[in-house]
């Protein structure tokens, strides 16, 4: 790789103002008003009005991706607060009708047909739904919604523990329960559950208000339940609650099993007669937590490094990210909880935003979220910003598929074989692991938004979920509350409602594309690649045949894969 990098440059307007700075909706109103009122003569011009349109989208989009950034990372900062929400209750609100009016525009255009359908079909589809559960009255419901969502985190930030004098982030305190010492586990378990439930109160208040907010929201647009609108709001063409539904059954049947059975064998090496919480992060053979790295600009760089090994392009991302300070990855005090890439759609480079503290999950987490961010630069030349924004069980291939993919390049953290050997049998476990969680949080959505149901009650279902899905070696006695409330831990439900399933689907996607990659070396990286680079201008099915892996979740590809997982963590063993 070149020791120089080529930091890209914002894209020359063609409709936008240069100079726009959105500090107002009047500063845009006539740019929505320009789409609304132009007049189309013509097929070229109708894809000019689409370009215009998509420009127009990549703005707005970039310059409410800023505020949240930064919002994120410094919650203390009421100015950074205060501009965000500028947008939540400005902007979004103005945009969203005339959003409608210009999907309406489209789709009624009589030069439509003219134009490449195959080019447009995924696209046009999501048009037309958008139109379909289109109503007006929800724009202010979208808008309190919004800012209801946003404190969950800044609750989340709030939240920190004294640990021998030392105050604490509970990311970074949740790094003490690798300790090899059970007194101080326990110790750090309770403060961490004792803060948490705090706020328990708190958070189910505010659950309750985002659940009537949503079933209000569900209830204009027509559909019996929130769970049926979000379906079609996000656009899941391609798959049904019946097949989420089957794939809770699937885990259940396939998984769980094994992963009581890495739960009883760590329990018995441990020597313990009850198995509690506090010991599911320790070594069992006593060692010390993985540390593959100390700080943000060493895991930067380690991750460039390990990501240009596996192949070159992947590290060129990660540079050009570094050098336009497109990273924030140590965990600090007011920083919101979490970790995400966030696209930027004008300048094609991403960010990635995290809170690392050293740890062995750090690691997953940064090569997790830099496959998201490769996956955001193959799209980058795609001719709509529509076509950039993919579902997220896509997206999420792209970023489960690569902690596997890197795992060959992780020598670069670890000098030490032993270490290596380590941190790839964690993420072996942790690649079938992941499945039930994820089954349980979105049965438990199911289960939320079709049911009424008292906060007490919710509680008790998700203890019910925990039966069928959770870990079943462990022993929750003096810790049932914390057992109950586990679920508040998971931001998903607060801030996207639903975004979930979509990581189970791409865990058993990212095992076959790594499956894949070991049977066909550079030619499965070559398929990753295509498949990524192919926007949302497909299906999922489409695309992940493109990338040689198949879209399913039945039992029986549920547990060929799992087999697989198992063949290799023999192999390390």
């Amino acid at each position: 790789m070149n020791n120089t990098i080529s930091i890209p440059t914002r894209p020359i307007r063609k409709f936008v103002p240069e100079d726009l700075i959105i500090d107002s909706w009047d500063k845009i109103k006539s740019l929505f008003d320009n789409l609304v009122e132009r007049e189309i003569s013509s097929a070229s011009e109708l894809e000019k009005w689409m370009l215009d349109q998509s420009e127009l989208s990549a703005v707005l989009e970039e310059d409410m991706a800023w505020r949240y950034i930064k919002m994120n990372i410094d919650t203390t900062d009421k100015e950074l607060g205060e501009r965000f929400s500028f947008w939540i209750k400005e902007i979004s609100p103005n945009t969203a009708p005339y959003s409608h009016k210009l999907n309406v525009k489209l789709i009624e255009c009589p030069f439509l047909k003219e134009l490449d359908q195959e080019k447009y079909r995924i696209y046009l589809r999501s048009v037309k739904k958008q139109i379909e559960i289109f109503r007006e009255e929800n724009i202010p419901l979208f808008t309190v919604m919004e800012e209801k969502q946003q404190e969950y985190g800044a609750i989340s930030a709030k939240m920190s523990i004294e640990v021998d004098g030392e105050k604490m982030t509970m990311q970074k305190a949740a790094q003490l329960l690798k300790s090899t010492d059970r007194v101080k586990r326990e110790e750090v378990y309770n403060k961490i559950s004792t803060r948490r439930l705090q706020d328990e109160k708190a958070l189910d208040d505010l659950f309750d208000e985002l659940i009537a907010l949503r079933k209000e929201i569900a209830k204009n647009a027509g559909f019996d339940n929130y769970r049926d609108y979000m379906f079609a709001a996000m656009g899941r063409f391609d798959y049904t609650p019946k097949d989420c539904f089957n794939f809770h059954d699937a885990i259940a049947q396939e998984i769980v099993p094994i992963i009581n059975s890495f739960e009883q064998k760590r329990k018995d090496k441990l020597g313990y007669t009850s198995y509690k919480p506090w010991d599911t992060a320790v070594d069992v053979d006593g060692l010390a937590p993985l540390k593959p790295f100390e700080g943000g600009t060493e895991l930067t760089d380690l991750s460039v490094e390990c990501f240009n090994r596996l192949r070159p392009y992947f590290g060129e991302c990660l540079s050009t990210m570094k050098a336009m300070k497109h990273l924030d990855l140590e965990s600090k005090n007011g920083k919101a909880p979490g970790g995400f890439m966030y696209p930027l759609y004008e300048i094609g480079v991403p960010y990635i935003y995290m809170n690392a503290v050293g740890s062995q999950r750090d690691l997953v987490t940064m090569v997790h979220e830099g496959g998201h961010a490769v996956h955001s630069f193959l799209s980058r030349d795609l001719a709509m910003t529509e076509f950039k924004s993919t579902p997220s069980e896509v997206a999420e291939l792209a970023s489960m598929a690569m902690e596997l993919l890197s795992m060959d390049h992780w020598d670069v953290f670890y000098n030490d074989a032993a270490d290596l050997k380590r941190a790839k049998l964690e993420q072996l476990e942790k690649a079938l692991e992941t499945l039930p969680w994820v089954a349980s949080i979105d049965k438990f959505q199911h289960w939320i938004y079709t049911t009424e149901h008292t906060a007490q009650q919710r509680k008790e279902k998700w203890l019910t979920i925990s039966s069928e899905l959770g870990n079943q070696i462990l022993d929750w006695e003096g810790n049932e509350n914390v057992h109950a409330n586990l679920w508040q831990k998971q931001l998903h439900l607060y801030e996207v409602p639903f975004y979930y399933v979509e990581y189970g689907m791409a865990q058993l996607g990212a095992i076959a594309m790594w499956r894949s990659y070991k049977q066909l070396g550079e030619q499965g990286l070559d398929n990753y690649m295509d498949a990524l680079k192919l926007g949302y201008t497909k299906t999922i099915g489409e695309i992940y045949e493109t990338a040689g892996i198949k879209f399913d979740f039945s039992a029986s590809y549920v547990k060929e894969l799992a087999d697989f997982i198992k063949d290799e963590l023999e192999k390390l063993s």
